[in-house]
């Protein structure tokens, strides 16, 4: 973290953040319960972050006026989404403390830099070739074939990427992508998905959350399940290792997602890393004593950090605008009183104000004493809701 800032920041103090989407809105909601002042960076008058924070500057991100607008009312920044203008941050450093910094964010915008930084950390990602010109696509290695071929900017919810069987589907892909810089990636025979998510002040402490286990449906996460048995304990503890090492090379402060796929061979493979909370992290806000969102605010204020414990097994639901369609071509509302009966049920909504199909709208936590009866409420809740249910591990 650069800038100059009186450290720690203690209650009463602003804290910015660039992005005015979900995240945005749950870092604002965790701050504000520690007695902090919030300021949203977004254009969007109606953003759900921008909704509910104390401060608005409804400017681009690249915006110099807006950037300057958000360092005079903010004592530290921090950013909800790696798609930001790496070039914002390293302008709003100049003046206030920022976490991430520029340079870890620049590292997960680019697919190429990011597995270049995973291989120098020491841990295993799949078997890749970086295709930035049309002599790099006839030199792709046979081997890499199956595979699948991903942007190495701007790609995120399965956007961006495709599936080519051979040669002649890898050409026609590069094409339909425009021919931008791409990572192909050998397909590889998937067991499970997982992710972890840790935190790292200033100071180098750094603590986790339990390892995720993850269903993704059309490129975008479905449902997380967190708790004892959700995958064998040495894949657990390879993951959040792996996930340390990643942080730690990037000399990293703030909060950070590694996604990983387990392999059925047992083998465990990082996929991608996300330079802020995550979709997969929500269920800590009801079945840990200390949210993901709590630990960025604390990353960004300088305090101190203690390592979370879960206190309920979880089950996370991804709530997407499919869902206020379910019961005809007019959006309506999903049945939420029949869904809040269940026991142990969460609801967070993210007012945003139309729905459409893959729209994150919100999510629903289902909290229990033991997996068993997380599963059975979170598959009632399935079936109120009208989203496929999901498998045990």
């Amino acid at each position: 973290m650069s800038g100059s800032t009186a450290w720690p920041l203690p209650p009463g103090s602003t804290l910015g953040v660039m992005g005015g989407g979900q995240l945005g809105r749950m870092f604002v909601h965790a701050a504000q319960q520690l007695g902090y002042g919030t300021a949203v960076l977004d254009p969007d008058e109606a953003s759900p972050a921008g909704l509910v924070s104390h401060v608005h500057v409804r400017a681009a991100y690249d915006d110099r006026a807006g950037l300057a607008r958000l360092a005079q009312v903010a004592q530290a920044i921090t950013t909800e989404f790696e798609n930001v203008p790496a070039q914002a941050l390293q302008a709003l450093a100049a003046q206030r403390p920022v976490a991430p910094g520029h340079a870890a964010v620049a590292i997960a915008q680019d697919r190429a830099q990011e597995k270049a930084h995973f291989q120098r950390c020491g841990v295993p990602c799949a078997p890749h070739a970086v295709i930035a010109s049309a002599d790099d696509l006839q030199q792709v290695p046979a081997d890499l074939l199956p595979g699948v071929l991903k942007t190495a900017r701007l790609g995120y919810d399965g956007k961006g990427q495709a599936r080519v069987a051979d040669r002649a589907a890898l050409a026609a892909a590069w094409d339909e992508l425009r021919r931008v810089p791409c990572v192909l990636e050998r397909l590889l025979p998937l067991a499970a998905e997982c992710s972890v998510l840790v935190a790292r002040g200033a100071d180098g402490a750094m603590v986790h959350l339990p390892v995720q286990r993850n269903l993704h449906r059309g490129g975008i996460l479905a449902v997380t399940e967190v708790g004892a048995g959700v995958l064998p304990e040495a894949t657990a503890q390879q993951a959040i290792e792996a996930t340390r090492a990643i942080a730690q090379g990037l000399g990293y402060v703030g909060v950070l997602c590694v996604e990983f796929f387990l392999l059925q061979d047992g083998a465990l493979v990082v996929n991608e890393m996300a330079p802020r909370p995550h979709n997969s992290g929500h269920w800590s806000i009801d079945g840990a004593d200390v949210s993901q969102f709590e630990l960025q605010v604390r990353t960004l204020a300088g305090l101190p950090l203690v390592a979370p414990r879960q206190h309920s097994h979880a089950v996370m639901l991804n709530l997407l605008g499919e869902l206020w369609f379910a019961r005809g071509a007019q959006a309506q509302e999903p049945p939420w009183a029949e869904v809040l009966a269940l026991p142990g049920v969460h609801l967070h909504l993210y007012g945003k104000a139309s729905a459409r199909p893959g729209r994150k709208m919100g999510h629903l936590t289902v909290t229990a004493a033991d997996a068993a009866a997380a599963r059975a409420t979170a598959l009632r809740a399935c079936e109120l809701l009208g989203i496929e249910p999901f498998r045990e591990p």
